[in-house]
């Protein structure tokens, strides 16, 4: 048994004339248990009990004329239902003790006590002080406002032990998962009341969030036992933050990109791109959606979550594919022969394209598998000139962009350029090639003659095809002869544009046509001279064997015979030589289609000599013939002769 708790108050001198109690102001009792509320009163000391101390201990309030629940009354028995049987004053009113026990109590006795001294007569007071009782159905555990991960933690159990019979025991439950619990008692007393505490000590981690922990107070040798549970809100910044896996998508397409955070408090969870923030909320989840995706939104993408206790971010990468964007490259460009050039070609695709330069259709360089591909050119040539084209290639398609190089440079004579032997004359023919086009003029140093465009003498001609310039002139006078029979040619061929200027001498060279038709002719026309010398002769020598005197002058009796032999002998000739003739026409006729002129040749050679110049006559000796009168006559050597007349 353990003995009531009783206030004692000294005496005081400016008590004595009070009326004053002393009870404790909060009280605690588990149910079914008891409770002592301890109590001491006092009253002015110049009143004088009448027929006894009592007292009376009301429930609620303290005015009697409300009619409050009576707890206890020292006069009589009648008590309030709720109590009756229960309660029992522990303390002596003459000693001013009101110390008031309590059994079995339950929740519905918990409320305010006020105590009511009877003295006697009209000596009764209330003194408006009181107690008020709590009665736990279970243990408190004092439990921090906050608990924080890795952070030391303190839950103490309360149990109440004002009851003078049983003495309470307190034991933690669901510990065993706990690193390295402590346990420590302890034992308060206040305002004479008592509670016996149990302290756990431990460092909470993630993991204990949500975890239950109770304590349990029991009364031995009783079937008294009490439990609380609590579950532990432990507060940790996040833990972990899990997004997508990096992923690809193609232009154009959704994709969805999720994000959860472990963290205590929920976070606030925000989706970043780059420097922007796109969305945001307080959860433990959010989803970001992208709908129609463009390579400008290709990147990495970062979840941040952030809760107050810490932060915490995880990023992924977000692939867009897409085909081969139309190259960027140089502008078209001019360019001087010899410069080196550095051709740059960029496009974005993704995959990352490949890169080729292609010139007129035909593969140049290397093929470059970047964004960026550089064609170095060193010291351009004119084959340079032409279309440079660079294609793009990924899996997913193909773009290309071109430009034009235009390369510059100085007039180059070609060697086709020569001078040439046609039947009305020479032709020279110049040709050069440059950008820009050449200008060809023919100069005449005999003559101290220029001849261009503006200059239409000797049939000059020109003709410009793409860089390629061509110039032509006719010269009708073949020129004097040379040691070798053609004719003296000195013609210069000079070329020039911007860029440089050059002049040189042209060569003469025989057409083969033509002079294949000269030889021919020739042999032709010496030929028919030799034919015609030994037809005469052997008409002569006839004539003679008939006379038979070769010495003697020979009579014609029938001029008109001899001449119409001869006459149809030149005939024959004459057709001889005109067959002859039409050998070197064919070969002519290719002339007369480079020159364009149709029937203007002259025959060549001693055939065209023969063929304009008729045969007079020819001079025919004979000896010891008879003379006519208009006939025949003598030379100046003395020789005799006779004419024969060719009409």
């Amino acid at each position: 048994y353990k003995a009531p708790t009783i206030l004692v108050v000294p005496p005081r001198a400016n008590v004595s004339c009070q009326w004053n109690v002393w009870v404790p102001r909060d009280i605690s009792a588990m149910t079914n248990s008891c409770v002592v509320i301890p109590c001491t009163f006092m009253y002015p000391s110049g009143i004088r009990p009448y027929r006894g101390t009592h007292g009376i201990w009301y429930f609620g309030q303290p005015y009697p004329q409300l009619f409050p629940p009576v707890v206890f009354k020292s006069r009589t028995d009648v008590v309030h239902e709720s109590y009756k049987g229960r309660t029992k004053l522990l303390g002596d009113l003459h000693q001013r003790n009101c110390t008031l026990l309590i059994n079995n109590i339950g929740t519905e006795h918990s409320g305010r006590y006020y105590f009511r001294a009877d003295l006697g007569g009209a000596n009764m007071y209330t003194y408006p002080d009181f107690s008020e009782l709590k009665v736990l159905d279970q243990p408190n555990i004092d439990v921090p406002e906050e608990i924080v991960s890795d952070e030391s933690l303190e839950l103490t159990c309360y149990a109440p032990d004002n009851c003078p019979d049983m003495t309470p025991e307190i034991q933690w439950m669901y510990t065993d998962y706990l690193p390295d619990p402590e346990f420590s008692s302890d034992y308060l007393e206040e305002s004479n009341t008592a509670v016996l505490s149990s302290t756990l000590t431990f460092t909470p981690r993630p993991m204990h969030n949500g975890q239950l922990l109770g304590c349990r107070v029991y009364y031995p040798n009783t079937t008294l036992v009490y439990e609380r549970l609590i579950s532990l809100d432990v507060k940790y910044a996040p833990r972990s933050v899990w997004v997508n896996v990096s992923s690809e998508v193609m232009e154009g397409s959704s994709v969805m990109l999720h994000c959860e955070v472990d963290s205590n408090p929920p976070p606030r969870i925000s989706w970043m791109f780059g420097d922007q923030e796109l969305l945001w909320d307080t959860a433990s989840n959010v989803s970001l959606s992208l709908d129609d995706v463009t390579p400008a939104q290709e990147g990495i993408y970062t979840c941040v979550g952030d809760n107050g206790y810490g932060t915490m971010n995880t990023s992924l990468y977000l692939a867009v594919k897409y085909p081969p964007r139309e190259p960027l490259v140089n502008d078209s460009m001019t360019v001087l022969e010899g410069s080196s050039l550095a051709l740059h070609c960029s496009t974005q695709g993704s995959p990352a394209p490949t890169l080729t330069w292609l010139k007129d259709g035909e593969l140049v360089g290397t093929i470059t598998a970047d964004e960026l591909s550089v064609l170095d050119i060193v010291e351009i040539t004119p084959q340079g000139d032409g279309q440079y084209r660079c294609l793009a290639e990924n899996e997913h398609g193909r773009a290309s962009s071109s430009f034009n190089i235009t390369v510059e440079y100085a007039p180059v004579l070609l060697e086709e350029s020569k001078c040439t032997v046609v039947r009305e004359g020479v032709q020279c023919v110049c040709i050069a090639t440059g950008n820009p086009e050449p200008t060809i003029e023919f100069y005449l140093p005999d003559l101290n003659i220029t001849i261009n465009e503006t200059d239409g003498r000797y049939n000059f001609y020109t003709h410009t095809d793409g860089h390629t310039s061509t110039g032509m002139i006719k010269l009708r006078e073949k020129g004097e002869r040379v040691d070798n029979g053609g004719p003296a040619v000195n013609v210069h061929c000079s070329i020039y544009n911007m860029y440089g200027r050059e002049s040189i001498h042209l060569e003469l060279q025989q057409e083969k046509k033509y002079m294949m038709a000269v030889i021919v002719g020739t042999i032709g026309g010496v030929a028919v001279i030799a034919f015609i010398i030994a037809a005469v002769r052997y008409v002569g020598h006839n004539n003679k064997k008939e006379n038979g005197n070769p010495r003697q002058d020979v009579v014609l009796e029938n001029p008109a015979l001899y001449y119409s032999a001869v006459k149809k002998d030149k005939q024959n000739l004459r057709k001889k030589v005109l067959k002859t003739e039409l050998l070197g026409s064919k070969f002519n006729s290719i002339l007369e289609e480079t020159t364009g002129e149709d029937g203007d040749y002259q025959p060549a050679g001693s055939m065209a000599g023969l063929e304009k110049q008729e045969l007079n006559y020819a001079a025919l000796e004979f000896i010891g013939a008879r003379s006519r009168e208009g006939a025949s006559g003598r030379g100046d050597d003395g020789s005799n002769y006779t004419e024969i007349k060719a009409k």
